[in-house]
């Protein structure tokens, strides 16, 4: 195998801030409390991988790959997931701080994000379909043009989608949650 290419790697409390993650494909590893913030993770490929109490905040995503990808318990501030390689984009994540970040125009369908904060994450344009957004703060999240169709937000919070703007056949959401599918209207709704 290439020098470049690592399987079945755990690499745990890496400081990448000087020392920049060596280029290539990484498969099956495992990132646990490592630290890329502000660091350029362009170009790179991770497929099957876990990343455990990371930092990702404001890393650059220029072509990256995220190929059956799972977060967990990260701090992802800023990230620009619209800046990944599209060809097979498949993540999920979980207690992760996601404010700021984007995903226009991505296709992030049967997407997985529980106990998230999503707080002015932008999907505008983006292919959410089937997504579940369990227990998720989406204060400020920009729903505009997005495919919503069979999604899942029965336990979503904070959210304001319009129904005029966005495809949402098929959707589920909750009863809490129907004051932000009708805000743009205006109306008071008691006894939520």
């Amino acid at each position: 195998m290439a020098e470049n290419y690592h399987f079945e790697q755990s690499i745990e409390n890496g400081e990448y801030q000087q020392q920049e993650l060596p280029r290539g494909e990484y498969e099956q590893c495992r990132f646990i409390r490592c630290d890329f913030s502000n660091t350029d993770l362009s170009e790179q490929k991770f497929v099957d991988c876990t990343f455990t109490e990371c930092n990702l905040s404001m890393a650059l995503l220029g072509h990256t790959a995220f190929r059956d990808v799972v977060f967990r318990d990260c701090k992802m501030l800023g990230l620009r997931f619209d800046h990944c390689h599209p060809f097979g984009l498949s993540v999920s994540f979980y207690d992760c701080q996601l404010q700021h970040a984007s995903f226009y125009k991505t296709n992030i369908k049967k997407t997985r994000f529980e106990k998230c904060q999503l707080i002015e994450t932008d999907f505008t344009q983006c292919n959410m379909s089937g997504t579940v957004l369990d227990n998720c703060d989406c204060l400020r999240a920009v729903f505009d043009q997005t495919n919503l169709e069979k999604a899942d937000l029965r336990t979503a919070y904070h959210y304001r989608i319009h129904p005029d703007n966005n495809r949402i056949k098929k959707a589920k959401f909750g009863v809490q949650g129907i004051s932000g599918l009708l805000a743009q209207y205006d109306i008071v709704i008691e006894g939520l």
